[in-house]
């Protein structure tokens, strides 16, 4: 291979299309997809006005959010294009105006609701990356990028906020919705654990399914304090018969036999005794009425909330909690039984990497919600008064923004998390590349953690086996192998339900005609 052959391909491997591809990828589906799916997901904005009687309730319809391409606000308050070479030397964030459609109605079931003011109004700035698709410089050419003061090498995949530039750290973390059974540490072989994090819109709750020392299996979940009996839960959410409880859990001789021990300690026989017992223990010394209404809001709310499903009727979706909770059980008897190994949590297949747009997404989904809580304020405020109600006066602009632009500026990100956001690296073009392929883990630097910190077979080929810092982050900072490329993950599972029921896959929820135990 003679030298120019080597240069091309040299060149076309360090291309920026391909280093810091992944941030692209993500940022540009979030913009494209993420944020209206935020915006879907809120839905509207209620507020208390129409609590006294007479009155007229009024809440906020949201509509289709809209971004531009990054702008400058002069002195004089004409609006210009920005680039990012502008934004480092005046020290200001490279950011594109967001425009939403809201309307305020008024009326309630028995009044007739109408309309009273609907605009697309500007709700704030969205800190844009720089070549990404919204950015002012996308599809420019080597000359085209001289002339504006752009390095033409330049990788892009970062923002600039206050003029600094700064890098989302990829995210490393366990896979969410799968079930990873395990032995409990603190006791050893003797307690069998099936857990999984249910995710679904943001809210990412542990439910842990555990059999203990006399065999009985125990699930506990969020806003339960405790564990919860097996048998009573699976009965609360439908599950009656003993037939069904141990044909769902399995057919296996073995395991048939722990559970007819589960089920001959069983507290109650019905759903609704059970329902009643978990009501006495989420709401102890309330009137029974709020008992039971606290218990069916808790199942449905806190107990694996990624099986819900729009539109899928409630019983449906209990029962398939039910199904899931079964699997669980099977897992932990199949520990106890040696018939699996337990999941191996450094395994690359049972994690999953946040990446820009996934953050992003998170963040967005907190400052829409403390835009939807000022707008609340704001018209019961304007209400009050006897003002007249415009969304352009109930809509302030900077508290979206505020929301947006501080975390990436400081690295101190939602849910208690730091250092998500940094500096970028600027000592070399490598430490820069370098920087946008860097990958963290969230376990903490001052625990020993040494089989998190070794280098795990299936990281071949995924992650570099060299580039690590020395010190506490040793194997918990890690990078991407440079010929690795970072797959999509699928945003609606139902097209990959289709797919696997047409090919033979039983015991798929939500697809008819599946039912029965998956093959």
């Amino acid at each position: 291979m003679n030298s120019d052959n080597r240069r091309a391909i040299s060149k076309e491997y360090f291309s920026k299309d391909r280093l810091a591809e992944h941030h692209f990828r993500s940022f540009n589906s979030f913009l494209e997809r993420g944020m209206q799916q935020v915006v879907d997901e809120k839905g509207t904005i209620d507020t208390d006005i129409g609590d006294k009687e007479g009155e007229e309730p009024v809440w906020v319809e949201l509509g289709d959010i809209r971004i531009v391409t990054p702008r400058v606000r002069e002195a004089d308050g004409s609006e210009e294009l920005l680039y990012p070479h502008e934004a480092r030397l005046r020290n200001i964030t490279y950011a594109a105006p967001v425009f939403m459609e809201m309307s305020i109605v008024k009326g309630g079931e028995e009044e007739e609701q109408r309309v009273v003011d609907s605009t697309e109004t500007k709700v704030g700035r969205m800190p844009i990356m720089v070549g990404s698709e919204k950015c002012n410089i996308a599809g420019f050419s080597d000359e085209d990028l001289i002339e504006i003061g752009e390095d033409p090498a330049d990788p892009g995949g970062y923002f600039i906020v206050n003029g600094s530039e700064r890098v989302l750290m990829t995210s490393e973390d366990l896979a969410p919705n799968k079930i990873l059974a395990e032995y409990d540490e603190k006791y050893g072989d003797e307690i069998q654990v099936a857990k999984t994090f249910s995710q679904r819109r943001g809210y990412r709750a542990l439910v842990l399914c555990e059999r203990t020392r006399d065999g009985l299996l125990e699930v506990s979940f969020p806003s339960v304090s405790g564990s919860i009996n097996f048998v009573t839960l699976v009965r609360a959410l439908g599950l009656e018969s003993d037939e069904d409880i141990v044909h769902r859990v399995s057919d296996d001789p073995e395991i048939v036999k722990f559970m007819l021990e589960n089920l001959e300690a069983a507290e109650v026989q019905t759903t609704e005794e059970a329902i009643e017992t978990l009501g006495q223990r989420v709401a102890s010394g309330q009137g029974k009425n709020y008992q039971l209404k606290r218990a069916n809001y808790v199942i449905d709310r806190y107990l694996l909330p990624h099986l819900h499903e729009d539109g899928v009727d409630e019983e449906e979706v209990r029962i398939n909690k039910a199904y899931y909770l079964c699997r669980m059980a099977e897992a932990c008897f199949e520990l106890a039984l040696r018939q699996r190994q337990p999941d191996d949590k450094d395994h690359y297949a049972n994690k999953r990497l946040k990446v820009s747009g996934d953050l992003m997404k998170d963040l967005f989904r907190t400052a829409l919600n403390k835009l939807a809580r000022d707008v609340k304020y704001q018209l019961e405020r304007a209400n009050m008064r006897n003002r007249q109600l415009s969304v352009n006066t109930v809509v302030r602009s900077d508290v979206l923004t505020e929301r947006l632009e501080h975390p990436i500026a400081t690295g101190n990100w939602v849910g208690g998390r730091s250092g998500v956001s940094q500096l970028v690296d600027r000592t070399d073009h490598m430490g820069v590349l370098s920087h946008l392929r860097r990958l963290r883990s969230p376990l903490s630097r001052s625990q020993p953690h040494f089989e998190a910190r070794d280098l795990h077979a299936t990281q071949w080929g995924r992650i570099c086996p060299s580039e690590t810092p020395e010190g506490p982050n040793c194997g918990l900072v890690k990078n991407f192998a440079q010929a690795m490329e970072l797959s999509k993950n699928v945003e609606d599972d139902r097209e990959l339900k289709r797919e696997l029921a047409s090919m033979g896959v039983r015991g798929i929820p939500g697809i008819e005609g599946t039912e029965g135990r998956a093959d």
